[in-house]
């Protein structure tokens, strides 16, 4: 009879010795589970198809983006004002022009539009962008999706949904039939951070407010988001605030956190996660490329964590210099979840910087990265990046383990991917999401 020789793990469990792998085949095996693994987008600005225009896909709006928007203003004569005078195709073929054809597209931002381009086996060095929208013209988005999605290796987008939004109150109210690849989230920031300019919406609906979050006002809010919460089913709430929120205040903003929003999550069983940092329109003249970034106080963080135990709070901060401190507040409160590289901090440097500085301060406690993605396809470069950047990361976390003497095996790489990219969030959310064969 065959005998197997096991490893002591120092569990009661034990590792046999035939499936260690050797140090040389720790990174071709992390990246092999790392390309086979589907992830959960946890935090993406992109719909299902049944809420229309309002998903954005396709080559003009992967140029009229944002970040190149800013970057557009850097190499272009062109002024804001004039800009946004042309048609979403103008200004699409200006930055064309301006990013691809007359400079090399050598920044992330410029990097994702080739490698889509490419995915789709369509002109990289093309001096116009006919054939790439006669392509995107002929998709049937329903379709298109899925592919997009599983091109990227993704099983479930999770979107950002704004109850107060119009155009998305309209879908929501006229029974919206869920999508088996997409979840709601909870968008809370016209409530949170600018009631002042909201609260008559709710009034007007019919729930008790006032601008001052009286008890009265509160109890309306929480029945608001009561009927919203079974209208959404969301996977968890969700606010943006800048960096220079502070918690605990005497402000509106506070008392609506602390007596509304986080009743409320407990009430639910949900999350609430919490996006720090921006500085929002520094310069307004090129409108959402305008947002910068700011170093935040997280002793907030610390105070929600400490005074609302009960409560589950996921937590990405914009600011690089704020990255440490997240860190070690995660390992003093287990009800805190850092997850994601965004925005300004989402390259290559960066985001393998912040990964490492996590594994080596919380294990795979946490979630490395969402894709943000505000236009469909950059799921495609978004998640191939990531996966680029972090399989050299956790093959040297590997090796430094088996140089330490404990055996790695594919199985345990496997096991810490899926904690990494699904679980950690499932777990958060209590929430148990479907995955399709591998891609």
């Amino acid at each position: 009879m065959e005998t197997r020789s096991i490893v002591n793990t120092g569990s009661g469990d034990g590792i046999c010795k035939r499936d260690v792998l050797p140090v040389d085949q720790i990174q071709p095996s992390v990246e092999d589970v790392l390309s086979s693994t589907e992830f959960i987008d946890i935090h993406t600005h992109l719909f299902a198809p049944a809420f229309g225009n309002l998903g954005l896909w396709g080559i003009d709006e992967l140029l009229t983006y944002h970040y190149l928007e800013a970057e557009f203003f850097r190499s272009s004569d062109m002024s804001p004002e004039r800009y946004w005078e042309l048609s979403k195709r103008e200004r699409a073929d200006a930055i064309w022009r301006a990013l691809f054809v007359e400079n090399s597209p050598i920044s992330e931002a410029t990097r994702g539009v080739m490698a889509v381009l490419q995915a789709f086996d369509l002109p990289t060095e093309s001096g116009d962008l006919e054939e790439a929208r006669s392509f995107f013209r002929t998709q049937n988005i329903d379709a298109h999706i899925r592919r997009v999605l599983q091109m990227a290796g993704v099983s479930t987008a999770v979107m950002t949904n704004d109850p107060l939004d119009l155009d998305e109150q309209r879908i929501w109210m006229n029974g919206y039939q869920a999508h088996p690849k997409f979840e709601a989230v909870l968008r809370l920031d016209r409530i949170v951070r600018d009631w002042p300019a909201h609260w008559q919406i709710l009034a007007e609906q019919g729930y008790p407010v006032e601008a001052e979050a009286s008890g009265r006002t509160v109890g309306g809010i929480r029945r608001f988001l009561s009927d919203w919460h079974q209208r959404m089913r969301p996977v968890y709430m969700a606010v943006s605030l800048p960096d220079s929120f502070q918690f605990p205040e005497e402000t509106v903003r506070s008392r609506i956190l602390s007596q509304a929003v986080l009743p409320s999550c407990r009430e639910f069983n949900l999350p609430l996660s919490l996006m720090i940092g921006v500085r929002y329109q520094v310069n307004p003249r090129i409108r959402l490329g305008g947002d910068a970034v700011g170093k935040a106080n997280l002793r907030s963080v610390e105070s929600l964590c400490r005074n609302f135990p009960q409560n589950r709070f996921l937590a990405s901060v914009l600011s690089r210099e704020n990255q440490h401190e997240l860190c070690v507040y995660a390992r003093k409160f287990n009800n805190l979840m850092p997850f994601g590289c965004w925005w300004f901090l989402n390259n290559p440097s960066i985001v393998e910087e912040i990964t490492r500085e996590r594994i080596e301060m919380l294990g795979t406690s946490f979630i490395p990265q969402h894709s943000d993605a505000r236009v469909l396809e950059q799921v495609i470069y978004k998640w191939r990046n990531t996966r680029a950047t972090l399989a050299p990361v956790l093959a040297a976390a590997y090796q430094r383990v088996a140089r330490d003497g404990r055996g790695i095996t594919r199985q345990s790489i496997q096991r810490d991917v899926n904690r990494l990219f699904r679980s950690n969030f499932e777990k958060w959310t209590s929430t148990r999401l479907a995955t399709s064969a591998a891609h």
